[in-house]
This record gives structure tokens, C-alpha cells and sequence, in this order.
């Protein structure tokens, strides 16, 4: 069976594809030719997820799936959400982004948040959602240098330590897009 990820990130690719093992062939964007920035215009996760899958799914042919993921601020009634990427504008800064947050947040002591993945998944024009999350809360300050996006303002429920200050090998293992990974993959494992 092939299968595309949504996705141009080939370590994405790579490491989806080891826990599939290979019965699974997976393929990312560029292996199937697609160059074209897929639009992301829905006002969920959930939605931008199912549009990226289906846009694959009909125009190139393939089973798809795809992810969007959100940081969800209690005090900020769910803020930066769907909108993560490009909180503080279309230049997707993760500094600025993160510098807005702060902002926002200064003086709060509502500091609760999570981070959401949603994978949709497309099989024979059938749809399908999972999703996975992590609790947590936002810091002060940025703390750590490894990670990427909101990393260094979000600390996991039980963990002293931001995303960006723990071992690579670690933040898989509990973070919410690994969450959802697990379930997509027990889900493809059973088909």
C-alpha cells in the first residue's frame, strides 16, 4: 500500500515510515510531484488537516494524510489555535510569535494551555480524524534552545523543563503529535 503525508518535511516522512514498518510504503509531497502550497483556509484544525488530505486525495490520486497543530491558551479563550503559525503575522515568525504571546499573557495568572494535533486521514475517499494533545503550561520567559515553534514558552504537565529544553528523544515520546502518530498507526496497522 502507498500512502502520502502531507508534508515537504522528509525526517517527517522518515520517521513516520519506521513506525509503520513496511507493509506501508509512505510517500511525502515531493515524491508524488506536488509543489504547490496547499491551502490551509479553514477556521479548525480539523478542517485545515481534512483540506490538505483531500487536496492530495483528489487532485494527485493518493491516500492521504495530513496534520495541523495548535497551542491552545485557556486565558486567551483558545488563542494562538488554528492560527499558530502566523500569530503575529503571514511571515510564520516563531520569535514574534512567541513575543506576542508573552505580551498577551503578562500579568496572567491563568497559565494552563495545550498543544493539538490533528491528523485526517483519506482511504478510498474515506475520512477519518485522531487527534492528539498535551497539557501544560505557558512560561514567563523562553526558556531552552531546542524545538521549534512555542517550544521555549511551554512547559508539559510533570516536567520541570520546556519543550525546548528536553532531549529530542524525550519530547517525541510525549508530545501531542506523537500522540496522534500512535494512533494512526495502530489505525493503519488494523486495516
Amino acid at each position: 500500500m502507498k500512502l502520502v503525508f502531507a508534508t515537504n518535511n522528509p525526517n517527517k516522512v522518515k520517521e513516520i515510515q519506521h513506525k509503520l514498518g513496511r507493509e506501508i510504503e509512505l510517500l511525502g509531497l515531493k515524491d508524488i510531484g506536488c509543489d504547490e502550497d496547499i491551502p490551509e483556509t479553514a477556521p479548525t484544525l480539523e478542517g485545515n488537516a481534512l483540506q490538505k488530505a483531500m487536496y492530495v486525495y483528489e487532485k494527485f490520486g493518493y491516500d492521504c494524510f495530513a496534520d495541523d497543530t495548535g497551542l491552545e491558551i485557556d486565558a486567551l479563550d483558545g488563542e494562538p489555535g488554528v492560527y499558530s503559525a502566523r500569530y503575529a503575522g503571514e511571515a510564520k515568525d516563531a520569535q514574534a510569535n512567541m513575543d506576542k504571546v508573552l505580551v498577551k499573557m503578562n500579568g496572567e495568572s491563568n497559565r494552563s494551555a495545550r498543544f493539538r494535533t490533528v491528523i485526517a486521514l483519506v482511504i478510498g475517499g474515506k475520512q477519518c480524524l485522531m487527534d492528539g494533545e498535551v497539557e501544560g503550561t505557558i512560561l514567563r520567559e523562553k526558556r531552552g534552545l531546542e524545538g521549534f515553534g512555542y517550544d521555549p514558552i511551554f512547559q508539559p504537565e510533570g516536567y520541570e523543563q520546556s519543550f525546548a529544553e528536553m532531549d529530542l528523544n524525550e519530547k517525541n515520546k510525549i508530545s501531542h503529535r506523537a500522540r496522534a502518530v500512535e494512533k494512526l498507526v495502530a489505525f493503519l496497522n488494523q486495516q
